[in-house]
C-alpha cells in the first residue's frame, strides 16, 4: 500500500468513531494515507454508539476533493453518518465517481444506505448491519450475513462489513483491496 493515499468520508457529526479509527489504523500501519473528507471544513464529531467521543480534523471537503485524487475510498458507518450523507449531492456524486473509475470502495454497518442513494449495489453482493437488508434487497443488492464480504462481480472491488466486531476481517479484506 505504500504511497497509496484513500479517502475516508464522513458526514460532519454521527460517525462511529472505532469505524473511522480502526480502518484509519490500519491504512497507516500498512504504508498508505489516509485522508479525512467530509461536507464541511474544521473538525468532524465522532460518536461511541449514541455517546459523543472524540474529535478529528478535516482534510478537505467533498465539493474540494475529486475521486481521481485517491487510490480507494472507506465509508464508516454510525447510524447518523451515511444518513447525513446519502442526503448530500456531491457526497452521493463523490462516492459514484470511485465507482466509475474502478477504485476499491469499503463501508461497514449502515453506511452503505450511502451506496444504495449512489446507485452503486445493484448485482453486487454485500453485507451491512442487520436492518439494512431490505434496503439494499431493494437497490438489487444480494444481500448476505457474513463477517466480510468481497464482491468483485462490478468495476471494482466493493469490501463490506456488519459492525465493528467485524473489523479484524474487514481490515484485512479493505488493505488487500487498496493494495491491488
Amino acid at each position: 500500500m505504500n504511497g497509496k493515499t484513500i479517502a475516508f468520508l464522513v458526514a460532519p457529526e454521527g460517525v462511529e468513531q472505532v469505524e473511522l479509527t480502526e480502518p484509519w489504523k490500519a491504512i497507516k500501519q500498512a504504508g498508505g494515507t489516509p485522508m479525512l473528507i467530509s461536507t464541511e471544513p474544521g473538525q468532524i464529531q465522532a460518536f461511541n454508539h449514541l455517546d459523543k467521543a472524540d474529535r478529528f480534523a478535516v482534510d478537505a471537503t467533498v465539493d474540494h476533493a475529486s475521486a481521481s485524487e485517491f487510490d480507494g475510498l472507506v465509508l464508516p458507518g454510525g447510524v447518523a453518518n451515511p444518513d447525513f450523507l446519502r442526503t448530500q449531492p456531491q457526497a452521493v456524486r463523490f462516492v459514484r465517481d470511485f465507482f466509475d473509475a474502478g477504485k476499491p470502495v469499503a463501508a461497514i454497518c449502515h453506511a452503505p444506505w450511502t451506496l444504495i442513494e449512489a446507485n452503486v449495489v445493484r448485482d453486487r453482493t454485500v453485507t451491512s448491519w442487520p436492518s439494512l437488508q431490505t434496503d439494499l434487497r431493494n437497490a438489487g443488492a444480494t444481500w448476505v450475513d457474513r463477517e466480510v464480504t468481497i464482491c468483485t462481480s462490478g468495476p471494482n472491488t466493493l469490501v463490506t462489513s456488519r459492525k465493528p466486531d467485524d473489523l479484524k476481517a474487514f481490515d484485512q479484506a479493505m488493505i488487500d483491496a487498496f493494495s491491488h
